[in-house]
């Protein structure tokens, strides 16, 4: 069972802590003077509507799923209330918040069914809700044109449900978080090998949904590549899919609900290919002189195939940034980049040593170790870090996309000066990070981290910059989302990626399967059931 994060921030409530003192001593440098931010509200101080559900509502909730698993307390309402992005914990520092009417824990598939139908017939809004890590708006408490809308909470669909050791298969339920899914597993001696950010938190149902990319795709691929089968709960109907591997009766179902973020249906279970776990694992951490040169060692160790589980170059302003943290202040006001690599299974010697051979001929130099041990032991630690950064008073986001090879560095330059750009037009001073983390033969992702000192209405002038960072980032050639997925905050861009058709197949799935549009509304697409 998953743990609560805190209610305003990531995380552990116990992990939370105070701006290393060598990025305080930084930030000056970067951004001028900082300002404190006004002291956040407190939880019991946070003022809701009243829930807009009946009492027979409730009481036909609590038939379903029993009267313990139906929650309109304040406290959950609030937790319930989005996801995780900046915005979404800048709107948690108000007084006057938006919150579900009400969170129903479904026990299993059938309950999940039975609380969809019942929504449909009451003309009330459904938001799935895994583990509450969303960055895009997926998690907003959104009702669209019904009269209420409630938090699907799946934190009761958890555990393994079946490991076939022999094909290398496992089915798990929806609700299972990370680590859950992980320590089941491994106790079987096997691995599922996928670790994004929000590992610790996040679900494998939210994997599938949101199409997941994690530190390990090097070697592991991104999660929808480890997707076998679904089971899916509709309005309509049941969808059981991933009889046999290599199937070619008709197009692939399942590709419609990986990345869907619960507008056709809820994921109660997911089928995924493990592998045994790893024996052996080896660091090293690389230096170059600048990003281009890393970007083409990538490349080529991409091309190659066989190389690191782990790879990821970061440019040289996100270099210099983690050097400070770690105290090295001089050497952070240096120019650079840096590539980390991580290997595990089998053949690593030999995959090693290809991969030495293409990043020491693109110019790049070992640095041993350390580095690479540095950043695994804070893998999972950097929205952390961000809260921090809200707490003193500087602005801290991120946004990632993708592209081909040929593109990618002028992509990088198109955003960076977009976000420089607009953080100028707002009156703030910013700095600029980026990092690939994820790589393909014919192309690789780029993920921004932003830092500023926007002194007036964060969320108002991060509305205006994202939107048009978003503009110059289509225009460019990039995608909309890499990994974040679509939510609403994405959503009205998706047409500029997959055109008008596309959009009608989108809309056409989810009036088939939910007519009237109870689940996630306003999430991916835009359209209105009348639309």
């Amino acid at each position: 069972m998953r743990s609560e994060m805190r209610w305003n921030g990531w995380g552990d409530p116990a992990r939370a802590s105070d701006l290393p003192r060598a990025v305080r001593m930084l930030l000056p440098l970067l951004l001028g003077r900082l300002q404190k931010p006004a002291s956040a509200v407190d939880l019991a101080d946070v003022q809701l509507e009243t829930s807009s559900l009946r009492g027979d509502d409730l009481r036909e909730f609590a038939a379903v799923v029993g009267a313990e698993h139906v929650d309109t307390t304040d406290e959950s309402r609030i937790r319930h209330a989005g996801g995780r992005s900046t915005p979404d914990l800048l709107r948690r520092r108000r007084r006057h918040q938006a919150a579900p009417d009400a969170i129903v824990c479904a026990g299993n598939h059938d309950e999940v069914v039975a609380v969809l139908r019942l929504c449909a017939d009451r003309g009330i809004a459904v938001i799935p809700f895994g583990g509450g890590t969303s960055v895009v708006g997926a998690l907003d408490p959104e009702r669209g044109a019904h009269r209420a809308v409630i938090s699907l909470d799946l934190r009761r669909l958890s555990g393994l449900i079946r490991l076939d050791e022999v094909s290398g298969e496992a089915r798990i339920a929806a609700g299972t978080t990370g680590p859950d899914a992980e320590a089941l597993l491994a106790a079987r001696g096997f691995e599922l090998g996928h670790y994004p950010q929000s590992f610790r938190y996040a679900t494998i149902g939210g994997f599938a949904a949101a199409r997941s990319s994690g530190q390990n795709s090097a070697g592991h691929g991104r999660f929808d590549s480890m997707v076998t089968g679904l089971r899916v709960a509709t309005p309509t109907g049941d969808v059981d899919l991933g009889r046999s591997p290599g199937s070619a009766a008709g197009p692939d179902l399942i590709r419609v609900f990986l990345g869907s973020e619960g507008i056709f249906g809820v994921i109660t279970e997911v089928c995924v290919r493990v592998h045994p776990v790893p024996r052996e694992r080896v660091l090293e951490a690389w230096s170059f002189a600048d990003f281009a040169h890393g970007v083409d060692g990538l490349r080529q160790v991409a091309q190659s195939g066989g190389g690191p589980t782990v790879i990821r170059l970061s440019d040289e302003a996100e270099t210099a940034v983690s050097l400070a943290q770690v105290g090295r202040i001089g050497k952070a006001l240096a120019k650079g980049a840096s590539i980390v690599t991580v290997y595990e299974g089998d053949g690593i010697a030999e995959r090693r040593a290809r991969t030495s051979e293409i990043l020491t001929a693109a110019g790049g130099v070992s640095s041993g170790e350390g580095a690479a041990e540095g950043w695994l032991d804070g893998r999972f630690d950097g929205p952390y870090l961000r809260d921090s950064l809200l707490d003193a008073g500087v602005f801290c986001e991120t946004l990632e996309t993708a592209t081909t090879w040929s593109n990618l560095s002028a992509l990088k330059a198109e955003i960076t000066a977009a976000l420089r750009d607009g953080f100028a037009d707002a009156g703030a001073r910013s700095y600029v990070m980026c990092h690939v983390s994820h790589v393909y033969p014919t192309g690789a992702s780029l993920y921004f981290t932003v830092l500023a000192n926007l002194r007036y209405d964060p969320l108002e002038a991060w509305t205006e910059i994202k939107r048009q960072v978003n503009d110059s980032l289509i225009s460019a050639g990039g995608t909309i989302s890499h990994h974040h997925a679509v939510g609403r905050d994405h959503a009205p861009w998706l047409e500029q990626e997959i055109g008008a058709t596309g959009v009608r197949i989108l809309t056409a799935i989810k009036r088939e399967l939910d007519p009237t549009w109870i689940l996630n509304p306003g999430a991916v697409i835009t359209s209105d059931r009348s639309g």
